[in-house]
Protein backbone atom coordinates (compact mmCIF):
# COMPACT_ATOMS: atom_id res chain seq x y z
CA UNK A 1 0.00 0.00 0.00
CA UNK A 2 1.10 3.78 -0.87
CA UNK A 3 2.66 5.62 2.06
CA UNK A 4 0.23 8.15 3.83
CA UNK A 5 1.82 11.34 4.20
CA UNK A 6 1.19 12.98 7.64
CA UNK A 7 -0.91 16.64 7.58
CA UNK A 8 0.85 19.69 8.03
CA UNK A 9 -0.71 21.94 10.61
CA UNK A 10 -2.81 24.05 7.61
CA UNK A 11 -4.40 21.04 6.61
CA UNK A 12 -5.11 20.31 10.72
CA UNK A 13 -6.60 23.37 10.62
CA UNK A 14 -8.70 23.32 7.50
CA UNK A 15 -10.04 19.93 8.50
CA UNK A 16 -11.31 21.69 12.24
CA UNK A 17 -13.25 24.22 9.97
CA UNK A 18 -15.13 21.38 7.67
CA UNK A 19 -15.77 19.39 11.07
CA UNK A 20 -16.96 22.73 13.12
CA UNK A 21 -18.95 23.66 10.39
CA UNK A 22 -21.02 20.23 10.51
CA UNK A 23 -21.50 21.14 14.11
CA UNK A 24 -22.22 24.72 14.01
CA UNK A 25 -24.10 25.93 10.72
CA UNK A 26 -24.10 29.43 12.05
CA UNK A 27 -20.39 29.61 11.29
CA UNK A 28 -20.67 27.32 7.90
CA UNK A 29 -23.28 30.45 6.76
CA UNK A 30 -21.17 33.02 7.27
CA UNK A 31 -18.76 31.13 5.39
CA UNK A 32 -21.22 30.63 2.39
CA UNK A 33 -21.56 27.03 2.84
CA UNK A 34 -25.42 26.55 1.40
CA UNK A 35 -25.61 22.88 3.49
CA UNK A 36 -25.46 25.21 6.03
CA UNK A 37 -28.11 27.60 5.45
CA UNK A 38 -31.39 25.03 7.04
CA UNK A 39 -29.84 24.48 10.19
CA UNK A 40 -29.14 25.58 13.80
CA UNK A 41 -26.12 24.80 16.38
CA UNK A 42 -26.78 22.21 19.25
CA UNK A 43 -26.67 25.04 22.20
CA UNK A 44 -27.55 22.44 25.02
CA UNK A 45 -24.90 21.08 27.02
CA UNK A 46 -24.15 18.25 25.14
CA UNK A 47 -23.66 20.50 21.90
CA UNK A 48 -21.27 22.54 23.56
CA UNK A 49 -19.24 19.58 24.89
CA UNK A 50 -18.83 18.26 21.53
CA UNK A 51 -17.71 21.62 20.49
CA UNK A 52 -14.55 20.98 23.04
CA UNK A 53 -13.96 17.42 22.10
CA UNK A 54 -13.58 18.80 19.00
CA UNK A 55 -10.75 21.12 19.77
CA UNK A 56 -9.19 18.81 21.88
CA UNK A 57 -8.82 16.10 19.36
CA UNK A 58 -7.45 18.75 16.89
CA UNK A 59 -4.98 19.90 19.29
CA UNK A 60 -3.22 16.50 19.80
CA UNK A 61 -3.43 16.04 15.78
CA UNK A 62 -1.65 19.38 15.79
CA UNK A 63 1.24 18.00 17.93
CA UNK A 64 1.89 15.38 15.21
CA UNK A 65 1.26 17.64 12.48
CA UNK A 66 3.87 20.19 14.05
CA UNK A 67 6.38 17.39 14.31
CA UNK A 68 6.68 16.55 10.72
CA UNK A 69 8.91 17.67 7.79
CA UNK A 70 7.84 21.42 6.58
CA UNK A 71 6.20 22.30 9.35
CA UNK A 72 8.98 25.49 10.61
CA UNK A 73 7.66 27.01 7.53
CA UNK A 74 6.88 30.59 7.88
CA UNK A 75 2.89 29.39 6.22
CA UNK A 76 2.88 26.40 8.61
CA UNK A 77 4.34 27.72 11.59
CA UNK A 78 1.78 30.68 11.64
CA UNK A 79 -1.28 28.71 11.29
CA UNK A 80 -0.49 26.17 13.53
CA UNK A 81 0.68 28.94 16.24
CA UNK A 82 -2.80 30.03 15.40
CA UNK A 83 -4.68 27.18 16.06
CA UNK A 84 -2.91 26.41 18.93
CA UNK A 85 -3.61 29.49 20.63
CA UNK A 86 -7.41 29.88 19.70
CA UNK A 87 -8.19 26.63 20.68
CA UNK A 88 -6.57 26.38 23.88
CA UNK A 89 -7.90 29.55 24.52
CA UNK A 90 -11.44 28.37 23.77
CA UNK A 91 -10.96 25.49 25.61
CA UNK A 92 -10.33 27.24 28.94
CA UNK A 93 -13.10 29.14 28.43
CA UNK A 94 -15.06 26.39 28.25
CA UNK A 95 -13.84 24.42 31.31
CA UNK A 96 -14.75 27.62 32.98
CA UNK A 97 -18.51 26.91 32.15
CA UNK A 98 -18.88 30.41 30.83
CA UNK A 99 -21.02 28.62 28.23
CA UNK A 100 -23.71 27.99 31.01
CA UNK A 101 -24.25 31.70 31.54
CA UNK A 102 -24.42 33.08 28.24
CA UNK A 103 -26.12 35.85 29.14
CA UNK A 104 -26.22 39.53 27.95
CA UNK A 105 -26.88 42.47 25.44
CA UNK A 106 -25.22 40.57 22.50
CA UNK A 107 -23.07 37.17 21.30
CA UNK A 108 -25.52 34.63 22.94
CA UNK A 109 -27.04 31.95 21.65
CA UNK A 110 -30.05 33.81 21.30
CA UNK A 111 -28.29 36.82 19.23
CA UNK A 112 -26.56 34.26 16.87
CA UNK A 113 -30.15 32.57 16.25
CA UNK A 114 -31.81 35.73 14.95
CA UNK A 115 -28.94 37.71 13.26
CA UNK A 116 -27.92 34.74 11.43
CA UNK A 117 -31.23 34.98 9.26
CA UNK A 118 -30.16 38.71 8.03
CA UNK A 119 -26.78 36.58 6.05
CA UNK A 120 -28.86 33.66 4.68
CA UNK A 121 -29.49 33.38 1.32
CA UNK A 122 -32.60 34.44 0.23
CA UNK A 123 -32.88 35.23 -3.54
CA UNK A 124 -34.68 32.13 -4.50
CA UNK A 125 -37.87 29.73 -3.45
CA UNK A 126 -34.95 27.12 -2.84
CA UNK A 127 -33.06 29.65 -0.87
CA UNK A 128 -36.77 30.67 1.10
CA UNK A 129 -37.13 26.41 1.42
CA UNK A 130 -34.20 26.30 3.35
CA UNK A 131 -35.43 29.45 5.68
CA UNK A 132 -38.54 27.74 6.37
CA UNK A 133 -36.81 24.90 7.43
CA UNK A 134 -33.71 26.39 10.01
CA UNK A 135 -36.74 28.48 11.08
CA UNK A 136 -38.43 25.61 12.70
CA UNK A 137 -35.14 24.58 14.15
CA UNK A 138 -35.30 27.78 15.90
CA UNK A 139 -37.62 26.32 19.07
CA UNK A 140 -35.01 22.94 19.18
CA UNK A 141 -32.14 25.83 19.23
CA UNK A 142 -33.19 28.13 22.15
CA UNK A 143 -34.44 24.63 24.41
CA UNK A 144 -30.42 23.83 23.73
CA UNK A 145 -29.55 27.03 25.10
CA UNK A 146 -32.19 26.88 28.04
CA UNK A 147 -30.90 23.81 29.25
CA UNK A 148 -27.22 24.77 29.40
CA UNK A 149 -28.79 28.08 31.32
CA UNK A 150 -30.54 25.63 33.51
CA UNK A 151 -27.19 23.84 34.25
CA UNK A 152 -25.32 26.62 35.07
CA UNK A 153 -28.27 27.62 37.84
CA UNK A 154 -27.85 24.21 39.07
CA UNK A 155 -24.41 24.67 39.36
CA UNK A 156 -24.54 28.44 40.76
CA UNK A 157 -22.86 30.15 37.59
CA UNK A 158 -24.85 32.92 37.45
CA UNK A 159 -24.62 35.18 34.76
CA UNK A 160 -24.69 39.36 35.62
CA UNK A 161 -28.07 40.65 36.61
CA UNK A 162 -27.65 44.14 34.65
CA UNK A 163 -27.16 42.52 30.86
CA UNK A 164 -29.72 39.71 32.09
CA UNK A 165 -32.34 42.41 32.95
CA UNK A 166 -31.15 43.98 29.09
CA UNK A 167 -31.30 40.60 27.45
CA UNK A 168 -34.93 40.26 28.75
CA UNK A 169 -36.39 43.60 27.08
CA UNK A 170 -34.38 42.80 23.78
CA UNK A 171 -36.22 39.57 23.73
CA UNK A 172 -39.27 41.28 24.51
CA UNK A 173 -39.10 43.46 21.67
CA UNK A 174 -38.08 40.90 19.05
CA UNK A 175 -41.05 39.05 20.26
CA UNK A 176 -43.46 42.45 19.49
CA UNK A 177 -41.99 44.69 16.44
CA UNK A 178 -45.01 46.36 16.10
CA UNK A 179 -46.61 46.69 19.64
CA UNK A 180 -49.07 44.45 18.03
CA UNK A 181 -48.25 40.98 18.82
CA UNK A 182 -45.89 40.60 15.44
CA UNK A 183 -42.35 39.18 15.74
CA UNK A 184 -39.23 40.06 14.09
CA UNK A 185 -38.95 36.17 12.94
CA UNK A 186 -42.54 37.23 11.25
CA UNK A 187 -41.45 40.80 9.69
CA UNK A 188 -38.38 38.95 8.40
CA UNK A 189 -40.50 36.21 6.73
CA UNK A 190 -43.09 38.32 4.91
CA UNK A 191 -40.32 39.26 2.14
CA UNK A 192 -40.79 35.57 1.12
CA UNK A 193 -42.41 33.87 -1.63
CA UNK A 194 -46.19 33.91 -1.93
CA UNK A 195 -45.72 29.94 -2.92
CA UNK A 196 -44.13 29.24 0.73
CA UNK A 197 -46.16 31.79 2.61
CA UNK A 198 -48.25 29.33 4.61
CA UNK A 199 -44.74 27.31 5.67
CA UNK A 200 -42.88 30.51 6.32
CA UNK A 201 -45.70 32.18 8.70
CA UNK A 202 -46.13 28.82 10.67
CA UNK A 203 -42.73 28.65 11.15
CA UNK A 204 -42.10 31.80 11.86
CA UNK A 205 -44.22 31.84 14.24
CA UNK A 206 -43.09 28.65 16.05
CA UNK A 207 -40.02 30.78 15.97
CA UNK A 208 -41.17 33.68 17.85
CA UNK A 209 -43.69 31.30 20.18
CA UNK A 210 -39.99 30.01 21.49
CA UNK A 211 -38.87 33.37 21.76
CA UNK A 212 -41.62 33.94 24.00
CA UNK A 213 -40.66 31.08 26.13
CA UNK A 214 -37.26 31.91 26.48
CA UNK A 215 -38.26 35.32 27.64
CA UNK A 216 -41.40 34.25 30.30
CA UNK A 217 -38.00 31.82 31.79
CA UNK A 218 -35.41 34.29 32.19
CA UNK A 219 -37.72 36.77 33.64
CA UNK A 220 -39.86 34.15 35.88
CA UNK A 221 -37.34 31.49 36.46
CA UNK A 222 -33.84 33.14 35.64
CA UNK A 223 -34.07 36.54 36.71
CA UNK A 224 -35.30 36.11 40.57
CA UNK A 225 -32.67 33.55 40.69
CA UNK A 226 -29.72 35.20 40.33
CA UNK A 227 -30.63 38.43 42.01
CA UNK A 228 -28.01 39.66 44.35
CA UNK A 229 -25.32 38.27 41.76
CA UNK A 230 -22.46 40.56 41.16
CA UNK A 231 -22.28 42.10 37.83
CA UNK A 232 -18.45 42.14 37.38
CA UNK A 233 -16.43 39.17 36.76
CA UNK A 234 -13.17 39.07 39.19
CA UNK A 235 -9.64 39.19 38.28
CA UNK A 236 -9.55 35.49 37.01
CA UNK A 237 -11.92 35.05 34.92
CA UNK A 238 -11.50 38.59 33.64
CA UNK A 239 -8.00 37.40 32.68
CA UNK A 240 -9.16 34.00 30.93
CA UNK A 241 -11.72 36.21 28.47
CA UNK A 242 -8.71 38.82 28.08
CA UNK A 243 -6.67 36.19 27.02
CA UNK A 244 -9.76 34.70 24.80
CA UNK A 245 -10.17 38.34 23.27
CA UNK A 246 -6.70 39.63 22.99
CA UNK A 247 -4.28 36.45 21.85
CA UNK A 248 -2.27 37.12 24.86
CA UNK A 249 -1.76 37.07 28.75
CA UNK A 250 -2.25 40.99 29.11
CA UNK A 251 -0.18 42.44 32.18
CA UNK A 252 -3.66 44.25 33.09
CA UNK A 253 -2.62 46.88 35.35
CA UNK A 254 0.14 48.03 32.68
CA UNK A 255 -2.85 47.88 30.28
CA UNK A 256 -4.70 49.89 32.48
CA UNK A 257 -2.16 52.32 33.29
CA UNK A 258 -2.11 52.85 29.44
CA UNK A 259 -5.49 53.78 29.16
CA UNK A 260 -4.94 56.51 31.26
CA UNK A 261 -1.90 57.87 29.79
CA UNK A 262 -3.72 57.59 26.31
CA UNK A 263 -7.19 59.42 28.10
CA UNK A 264 -5.46 62.66 28.85
CA UNK A 265 -3.00 62.59 25.59
CA UNK A 266 -6.37 63.16 23.85
CA UNK A 267 -7.77 64.84 25.82
CA UNK A 268 -5.59 67.43 25.28
CA UNK A 269 -6.17 67.54 21.30
CA UNK A 270 -9.53 67.17 21.75
CA UNK A 271 -9.30 70.41 23.66
CA UNK A 272 -7.36 72.09 20.43
CA UNK A 273 -10.22 70.78 18.32
CA UNK A 274 -12.86 72.10 20.27
CA UNK A 275 -11.56 75.50 20.66
CA UNK A 276 -12.11 75.84 16.80
CA UNK A 277 -16.14 75.20 16.72
CA UNK A 278 -17.06 76.88 19.95
CA UNK A 279 -14.69 79.22 21.68
CA UNK A 280 -14.43 79.22 25.00
CA UNK A 281 -16.31 75.63 25.50
CA UNK A 282 -16.07 74.40 29.26
CA UNK A 283 -14.98 70.76 27.58
CA UNK A 284 -14.98 69.54 24.32
CA UNK A 285 -18.54 67.55 25.02
CA UNK A 286 -19.86 70.89 25.30
CA UNK A 287 -18.30 71.58 21.67
CA UNK A 288 -19.54 68.22 20.64
CA UNK A 289 -23.45 68.79 22.08
CA UNK A 290 -22.81 72.04 20.14
CA UNK A 291 -22.43 69.67 17.26
CA UNK A 292 -25.47 67.89 17.87
CA UNK A 293 -27.85 71.02 17.35
CA UNK A 294 -26.40 73.15 14.46
CA UNK A 295 -23.56 70.75 12.90
CA UNK A 296 -23.57 69.35 9.40
CA UNK A 297 -26.10 66.53 9.46
CA UNK A 298 -27.85 63.88 7.09
CA UNK A 299 -31.59 63.56 7.11
CA UNK A 300 -33.38 60.22 6.83
CA UNK A 301 -32.62 56.70 7.38
CA UNK A 302 -32.41 55.71 3.43
CA UNK A 303 -30.27 58.97 3.44
CA UNK A 304 -27.63 57.92 5.64
CA UNK A 305 -27.49 54.68 4.37
CA UNK A 306 -26.62 55.87 1.20
CA UNK A 307 -24.11 58.61 2.45
CA UNK A 308 -22.02 55.62 3.83
CA UNK A 309 -21.82 53.78 1.29
CA UNK A 310 -20.78 56.80 -0.96
CA UNK A 311 -18.29 57.27 2.00
CA UNK A 312 -16.52 53.77 1.46
CA UNK A 313 -16.52 54.16 -2.06
CA UNK A 314 -14.70 57.29 -2.30
CA UNK A 315 -12.14 55.89 0.17
CA UNK A 316 -11.31 52.87 -2.00
CA UNK A 317 -11.02 55.18 -5.15
CA UNK A 318 -8.52 57.37 -3.12
CA UNK A 319 -6.89 54.49 -1.49
CA UNK A 320 -6.55 52.02 -3.87
CA UNK A 321 -3.19 52.21 -5.92
CA UNK A 322 -1.93 54.39 -3.53
CA UNK A 323 -1.77 52.69 -0.10
CA UNK A 324 -3.70 49.55 -0.41
CA UNK A 325 -3.39 47.07 -3.88
CA UNK A 326 -6.98 45.77 -4.31
CA UNK A 327 -8.37 42.89 -5.92
CA UNK A 328 -11.88 43.95 -7.45
CA UNK A 329 -13.81 41.65 -5.32
CA UNK A 330 -12.29 43.27 -2.23
CA UNK A 331 -13.51 46.29 -3.62
CA UNK A 332 -17.03 45.89 -3.08
CA UNK A 333 -18.59 46.44 0.43
CA UNK A 334 -22.57 47.45 1.18
CA UNK A 335 -23.64 50.12 3.40
CA UNK A 336 -26.94 48.20 5.57
CA UNK A 337 -29.21 49.46 8.30
CA UNK A 338 -29.29 47.14 11.20
CA UNK A 339 -32.45 45.41 12.52
CA UNK A 340 -33.77 46.33 15.65
CA UNK A 341 -33.72 45.60 19.04
CA UNK A 342 -29.92 44.84 19.24
CA UNK A 343 -27.04 47.05 20.70
CA UNK A 344 -26.38 50.54 19.64
CA UNK A 345 -23.04 50.51 18.23
CA UNK A 346 -22.12 49.58 14.50
CA UNK A 347 -20.92 46.68 13.67
CA UNK A 348 -19.48 44.72 9.81
CA UNK A 349 -20.20 41.34 8.68
CA UNK A 350 -17.33 39.92 6.76
CA UNK A 351 -17.69 38.21 3.23
CA UNK A 352 -18.81 35.19 2.45
CA UNK A 353 -15.56 32.53 1.20
CA UNK A 354 -16.35 32.78 -2.77
CA UNK A 355 -17.61 36.24 -2.33
CA UNK A 356 -20.97 35.78 -3.50
CA UNK A 357 -22.11 37.77 -0.09
CA UNK A 358 -20.17 41.27 0.31
CA UNK A 359 -18.75 42.63 3.36
CA UNK A 360 -21.60 44.66 5.26
CA UNK A 361 -21.53 47.78 7.50
CA UNK A 362 -24.30 48.25 9.85
CA UNK A 363 -25.59 51.08 11.70
CA UNK A 364 -28.17 50.75 14.19
CA UNK A 365 -30.48 53.59 13.93
CA UNK A 366 -31.92 53.15 17.72
CA UNK A 367 -35.08 55.19 16.11
CA UNK A 368 -33.52 58.06 14.72
CA UNK A 369 -33.92 59.82 11.99
CA UNK A 370 -31.79 62.56 12.28
CA UNK A 371 -27.48 61.97 11.78
CA UNK A 372 -24.67 63.79 12.79
CA UNK A 373 -22.32 63.53 10.16
CA UNK A 374 -19.10 63.97 13.37
CA UNK A 375 -20.53 60.84 14.71
CA UNK A 376 -20.28 58.88 11.34
CA UNK A 377 -17.01 59.70 8.86
CA UNK A 378 -14.36 57.85 11.33
CA UNK A 379 -16.79 55.14 12.46
CA UNK A 380 -17.30 54.37 8.96
CA UNK A 381 -13.34 54.04 8.60
CA UNK A 382 -12.75 51.68 10.95
CA UNK A 383 -16.13 49.78 9.95
CA UNK A 384 -15.59 49.52 6.28
CA UNK A 385 -12.45 51.21 4.76
CA UNK A 386 -10.08 51.19 5.31
CA UNK A 387 -10.77 49.00 8.50
CA UNK A 388 -12.99 45.97 9.03
CA UNK A 389 -13.89 45.74 5.03
CA UNK A 390 -9.89 45.72 3.69
CA UNK A 391 -8.81 43.54 5.98
CA UNK A 392 -11.31 40.65 6.68
CA UNK A 393 -12.24 41.10 2.56
CA UNK A 394 -8.38 40.49 2.46
CA UNK A 395 -8.01 37.13 4.28
CA UNK A 396 -11.18 35.76 2.45
CA UNK A 397 -8.95 36.63 -1.30
CA UNK A 398 -6.38 35.29 -0.08
CA UNK A 399 -6.95 32.06 1.70
CA UNK A 400 -5.99 29.45 -0.02
CA UNK A 401 -1.95 31.47 0.00
CA UNK A 402 -3.00 30.65 4.20
CA UNK A 403 -5.49 28.38 5.38
CA UNK A 404 -9.16 28.70 5.87
CA UNK A 405 -8.97 29.40 9.09
CA UNK A 406 -6.86 31.80 9.16
CA UNK A 407 -8.87 33.52 6.90
CA UNK A 408 -12.16 33.10 8.67
CA UNK A 409 -12.86 31.75 12.19
CA UNK A 410 -9.09 31.89 13.31
CA UNK A 411 -9.22 35.81 13.51
CA UNK A 412 -8.57 36.96 17.07
CA UNK A 413 -10.67 39.76 18.31
CA UNK A 414 -7.69 42.69 19.80
CA UNK A 415 -6.07 42.06 16.01
CA UNK A 416 -9.06 42.73 14.01
CA UNK A 417 -10.17 45.94 16.00
CA UNK A 418 -6.88 47.30 16.44
CA UNK A 419 -6.51 47.59 12.47
CA UNK A 420 -9.65 48.95 12.73
CA UNK A 421 -8.89 51.62 15.23
CA UNK A 422 -5.47 51.86 13.71
CA UNK A 423 -7.33 52.27 10.50
CA UNK A 424 -9.26 55.52 11.58
CA UNK A 425 -5.39 56.92 12.71
CA UNK A 426 -4.00 56.17 8.97
CA UNK A 427 -6.92 58.59 7.58
CA UNK A 428 -6.36 61.25 10.40
CA UNK A 429 -2.55 60.63 9.20
CA UNK A 430 -3.56 60.91 5.04
CA UNK A 431 -5.50 64.20 5.74
CA UNK A 432 -9.06 62.72 5.84
CA UNK A 433 -10.05 64.44 9.06
CA UNK A 434 -9.04 68.37 8.76
CA UNK A 435 -12.46 69.56 9.27
CA UNK A 436 -12.97 70.29 12.75
CA UNK A 437 -16.12 68.87 13.53
CA UNK A 438 -14.85 65.30 11.67
CA UNK A 439 -11.20 65.60 13.44
CA UNK A 440 -13.34 66.39 17.00
CA UNK A 441 -15.36 63.36 16.30
CA UNK A 442 -12.60 61.09 15.77
CA UNK A 443 -11.03 62.17 18.67
CA UNK A 444 -14.25 61.50 20.20
CA UNK A 445 -14.22 57.89 18.84
CA UNK A 446 -10.42 57.88 20.26
CA UNK A 447 -11.34 59.00 23.79
CA UNK A 448 -13.98 55.94 23.87
CA UNK A 449 -11.35 53.32 22.90
CA UNK A 450 -8.99 54.90 25.97
CA UNK A 451 -12.12 54.96 28.06
CA UNK A 452 -13.21 51.18 27.59
CA UNK A 453 -9.55 50.28 28.56
CA UNK A 454 -9.80 52.30 32.39
CA UNK A 455 -13.81 50.90 32.99
CA UNK A 456 -13.80 47.69 31.35
CA UNK A 457 -10.47 46.71 33.58
CA UNK A 458 -11.23 49.06 36.31
CA UNK A 459 -14.86 47.88 37.12
CA UNK A 460 -14.38 44.22 36.60
CA UNK A 461 -11.22 44.14 39.23
CA UNK A 462 -12.54 47.05 41.24
CA UNK A 463 -9.28 48.99 40.77
CA UNK A 464 -8.81 52.72 42.26
CA UNK A 465 -9.17 55.60 40.08
CA UNK A 466 -5.45 57.37 39.82
CA UNK A 467 -4.95 60.84 41.92
CA UNK A 468 -4.39 62.38 39.07
CA UNK A 469 -7.90 61.70 37.43
CA UNK A 470 -10.25 64.61 36.85
CA UNK A 471 -12.83 61.37 37.81
CA UNK A 472 -13.68 60.58 41.23
CA UNK A 473 -9.76 60.37 42.70
CA UNK A 474 -8.78 57.53 45.01
CA UNK A 475 -12.05 56.03 44.57
CA UNK A 476 -13.03 52.17 43.36
CA UNK A 477 -14.83 51.38 39.95
CA UNK A 478 -18.01 49.75 40.26
CA UNK A 479 -20.04 49.81 36.93
CA UNK A 480 -22.11 52.99 38.34
CA UNK A 481 -19.09 54.89 38.31
CA UNK A 482 -18.24 54.03 35.24
CA UNK A 483 -21.03 54.51 33.09
CA UNK A 484 -20.86 57.94 34.85
CA UNK A 485 -17.49 58.03 33.58
CA UNK A 486 -18.46 56.84 30.06
CA UNK A 487 -21.34 59.51 29.68
CA UNK A 488 -19.09 62.44 30.99
CA UNK A 489 -16.46 61.77 28.65
CA UNK A 490 -18.34 60.77 25.42
CA UNK A 491 -20.46 62.57 23.06
CA UNK A 492 -23.00 59.62 22.76
CA UNK A 493 -26.83 59.88 23.75
CA UNK A 494 -27.31 58.06 27.22
CA UNK A 495 -29.34 55.21 25.62
CA UNK A 496 -25.87 54.54 23.47
CA UNK A 497 -23.84 54.54 26.84
CA UNK A 498 -25.97 52.17 28.55
CA UNK A 499 -25.50 49.53 25.83
CA UNK A 500 -21.69 50.26 25.86
CA UNK A 501 -21.91 49.58 29.59
CA UNK A 502 -23.50 46.50 29.75
CA UNK A 503 -22.10 44.94 26.90
CA UNK A 504 -18.63 45.16 28.80
CA UNK A 505 -20.26 43.67 31.78
CA UNK A 506 -22.05 40.71 29.08
CA UNK A 507 -18.00 40.15 27.63
CA UNK A 508 -15.46 41.67 29.63
CA UNK A 509 -12.24 41.59 28.24
CA UNK A 510 -13.40 42.18 24.33
CA UNK A 511 -13.22 46.00 24.22
CA UNK A 512 -10.21 46.56 25.30
CA UNK A 513 -8.83 45.08 22.58
CA UNK A 514 -9.30 48.10 20.46
CA UNK A 515 -7.11 50.35 22.10
CA UNK A 516 -4.40 47.84 23.19
CA UNK A 517 -4.03 46.30 19.53
CA UNK A 518 -4.46 49.57 17.89
CA UNK A 519 -0.72 49.80 20.15
CA UNK A 520 0.45 46.47 18.40
CA UNK A 521 -0.08 47.83 14.98
CA UNK A 522 1.54 51.12 15.30
CA UNK A 523 4.63 49.43 16.99
CA UNK A 524 4.96 46.77 14.13
CA UNK A 525 4.77 49.51 11.63
CA UNK A 526 7.64 51.43 13.64
CA UNK A 527 9.43 48.52 13.96
CA UNK A 528 9.27 47.76 10.17
CA UNK A 529 10.21 51.42 9.25
CA UNK A 530 13.11 51.64 10.74
CA UNK A 531 14.06 48.08 10.02
CA UNK A 532 13.53 49.40 6.42
CA UNK A 533 14.56 53.14 7.17
CA UNK A 534 13.94 54.96 3.57
CA UNK A 535 12.81 51.73 1.54
CA UNK A 536 10.40 51.63 3.73
CA UNK A 537 6.98 51.13 1.48
CA UNK A 538 3.84 51.68 3.15
CA UNK A 539 1.76 50.45 0.79
CA UNK A 540 3.69 47.08 0.45
CA UNK A 541 3.81 46.94 4.08
CA UNK A 542 0.02 47.48 4.41
CA UNK A 543 -0.88 44.31 1.59
CA UNK A 544 2.00 41.77 3.64
CA UNK A 545 0.40 42.88 6.86
CA UNK A 546 -3.10 42.68 5.82
CA UNK A 547 -2.45 39.10 3.94
CA UNK A 548 -0.74 37.17 6.85
CA UNK A 549 -4.39 36.00 8.20
CA UNK A 550 -4.93 36.61 11.89
CA UNK A 551 -2.41 36.77 14.54
CA UNK A 552 -2.67 37.55 18.33
CA UNK A 553 -1.26 40.01 19.96
CA UNK A 554 1.54 38.14 21.44
CA UNK A 555 2.50 37.53 17.71
CA UNK A 556 1.45 40.39 15.97
CA UNK A 557 4.00 43.07 16.51
CA UNK A 558 6.60 40.52 16.13
CA UNK A 559 5.52 39.33 12.66
CA UNK A 560 4.41 43.03 11.98
CA UNK A 561 8.21 43.80 12.55
CA UNK A 562 9.96 41.84 10.37
CA UNK A 563 7.37 42.52 6.82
Amino acid sequence: MPETKSPLPRQVADAYVDDLIALDPVTGTYLGVKESSSRLPDYSPTGQAALAELARATLAKLDEAERQPGADSDVERRCGRLLRERLTAELAVYDADEHLRAVGNMSTPGHSVRDIFTVTPAQTDEDWAAIAERLRAVPGALAGYRASLQLGLDRKLFAAPRPTATYIQQLTEWTDTDGQGRGWYEDFAAAGPEALRAELDEAAGAATGALVELRDWLRDVYAPAIEGAPNTVGRERYARWSRYFNGTDLDLDEAYAYGWAEFHRILGEMKLEAEKILPGAETPWVALAHLDEHGRHIEGVEEVREWLQGLMDKAIEDLDGTHFELAERVRKVESCIAPPGGAAAPYYTAPSEDFSRPGRTWLPTMGQTRFPVYDLVSTWYHEGVPGHHLQLAQWAHVAEDLSRYQATIGGVSANAEGWALYAERLMDELGYLTNPEERLGYLDAQMMRAARVIVDIGMHLELEIPADSPFHPGERWTPELAQEFFGSHSSRPADFVESELTRYLTIPGQAIGYKLGERAWLLGRENARKRHGDDFDLKAWHMAALSQGSLGLDDLVDELSQL
